[in-house]
Formats: C-alpha cells, sequence, structure tokens
C-alpha cells in the first residue's frame, strides 16, 4: 500500500512526562508527534485504546502526557466493541482527525476489532490519500501497523521452529514484522525466525520510547533509544525446512543495521543513512 500520510510507529514505554522531562518536552517521540502533526499543537488528535484491556486508564494517561505538552484538541475516541465501528459518530471523528493515536495492549485484540469494519477502511483511505494525517501507534498499535504482526511468542524460546506465531496485521506497510519492546524483553530471535521464514520481509525491532517515523519509502529513527532491521535477503543457508517444531534454528547470514535518532532507512534501496552522512549529503545538495 502506498501512503500519503505519515506513520509513526513507537515500541512502547515512550517517555509521558513522568520521567526526564527535559527530553520529554524537547525531542521525546510525542514531541515529535505534535511537530509533524499538521496543525502542531492546535492539531486534533483522537486517542484509541482499542487494543487495552484498561481503555479508560490508558486513554487518561496519553490525554495528561498531550496536555503536559501543549496540545490542545485531543478527545478519546472510547471505540471498544466492533458494533461501534460501524457507527457514523466514530467515522465523523476519524474524518475530523489529524492524528489518529493507537495505544498499547493486545494487536489481536485491535485487528480483530477494526479489521475489515468502515471505520478501518475509511482509516485506510485517509492514509492512502490525506498527506496531512497521521497514524501514530505504541506497542499494539505499532505492531499492527503491517501487514504480518507477531502475535505470540516466548523470547526465551524464540530460536526454536513453530515458537513465533503471526497473524495478519491492518497493511499499512508491506513486507515488514514491527516487534516492539525490543531491546528491554530481548527479543532479536523472534526477528530471526521471521526473516528466516520468509528472507523477503523485514524485521524491524523498536527499543521503548524510540520510534520510526515512516514517510513514503522512507524511516526515520526518533527518540533517544535504538531500532534494530534484520535483513534477511542474503540469507546463505537455513535448516528451517528441515527440522521439526521445537528443534533449535540455524541461519547463515543475516545482515543487521542498528538505527539511532535521526537516522533515515530507504525501504526501496534498502539502505541505511547514518545521520551524519545524511547532513554531509544535504550540504552536497546545497
Amino acid at each position: 500500500m502506498k501512503l500519503k500520510g505519515k506513520l509513526l510507529l513507537i515500541g512502547g514505554g515512550e517517555n509521558k512526562g513522568e520521567q526526564d522531562i527535559e527530553e520529554f518536552k524537547t525531542t521525546g517521540v510525542l514531541e515529535r508527534l505534535l511537530k509533524e502533526a499538521t496543525q502542531g499543537r492546535q492539531s486534533r488528535i483522537e486517542i484509541v485504546a482499542t487494543a487495552s484491556s484498561v481503555p479508560r486508564e490508558m486513554e487518561q494517561a496519553y490525554l495528561e502526557a498531550f496536555e503536559k505538552l501543549g496540545a490542545t484538541d485531543v478527545g478519546l475516541l472510547g471505540l471498544t466493541k466492533r458494533t461501534q465501528a460501524s457507527a457514523q459518530l466514530f467515522l465523523d471523528r476519524l474524518d475530523a482527525a489529524d492524528v489518529l493515536f493507537f495505544t498499547g495492549g493486545d494487536q489481536l485484540r485491535l485487528t480483530s476489532i477494526l479489521g475489515g469494519t468502515p471505520f478501518f477502511d475509511a482509516l485506510k483511505e485517509r492514509l492512502e490519500h490525506d498527506a496531512s494525517f497521521m497514524y501514530a501507534g505504541t506497542s499494539a498499535g505499532a505492531a499492527a501497523a503491517s501487514d504480518c504482526m507477531v502475535c505470540e511468542g516466548d523470547s526465551r524460546n524464540a530460536l526454536k521452529k513453530g515458537e513465533i506465531k503471526t497473524a495478519a496485521g491492518f497493511g499499512f506497510v508491506e513486507n515488514i514484522v514491527f516487534d516492539t519492546h525490543f531491546i528491554k524483553r530481548g527479543r532479536i530471535g523472534r526477528l530471526l525466525q521471521i526473516v528466516a521464514s520468509n528472507p523477503m520481509v523485514l524485521g524491524v525491532g523498536l527499543e521503548e520510547n524510540t520510534a520510526l517515523l515512516v514517510q513514503g519509502v522512507t524511516m526515520e529513527a526518533v527518540g533517544p533509544g535504538s531500532a534494530i532491521i534484520a535483513d534477511g535477503r542474503m540469507i546463505a543457508s537455513t535448516n528451517l525446512a528441515e527440522i521439526a517444531d521445537g528443534e533449535p534454528i540455524s541461519i547463515e547470514k543475516v545482515l543487521l543495521h542498528a538505527m539511532s535518532r535521526g537516522d533515515a532507512y530507504n525501504l526501496e534501496a534498502h539502505k541505511l543513512e547514518i545521520l551524519f552522512e545524511c547532513q554531509q549529503a544535504r550540504r552536497a545538495r546545497s
């Protein structure tokens, strides 16, 4: 799917103003969201806690965080049931929003409630055609953005065949799997099994309090942490097709990249530009 709108995909655990206040108000991922939003702090932001088992608490936490940053028009969508996703009230609120912010929780809950509904169709339509619109998602909200998402898999056994389960996501980005809470929960094995299973799929691991801003074919790293990219196109060999479920996987040659703030990855060229290189290239063009 080719999008005109923006995606801001966060690894979860973002600073909500309870940690480093200076980082929160200057270079934090939620501050970057407001800078990218078409009307800045006056943008209409709808918080969507559909993925959460405690949606009211989740909505309140993000409402307070955005208010600390000076956002002046934040709504709580309150969409928690599939039957609501056909109601005109929610379609009208989506149409009026500049940003939809999807909280964490369970990505299967999110996709099963919204997938295939008029609300989802309208969301996809806006992302495809409206350059001023942004989908922002943290944790489950980020994992669900791609066409394939991890929905189950213990990190300790992630390199045993069959331990990682995937499901269809929203499909805003194709041939990518986004895994969240990546470094804290030691999820590198999950990405390696994903890319070994289908090397055309790019594995992306997002550290907490870190995001990727996706615009067109470019992903830019945002926030103080790291994003890890596992590219399996150069895999030379693997035993995945030969072993039984539960047995350990062997893989020869996976290309890994580590991105930090300002780095940009081109999804068509499969090339990472580190911030220093980006700055040099801009100076050369000017």
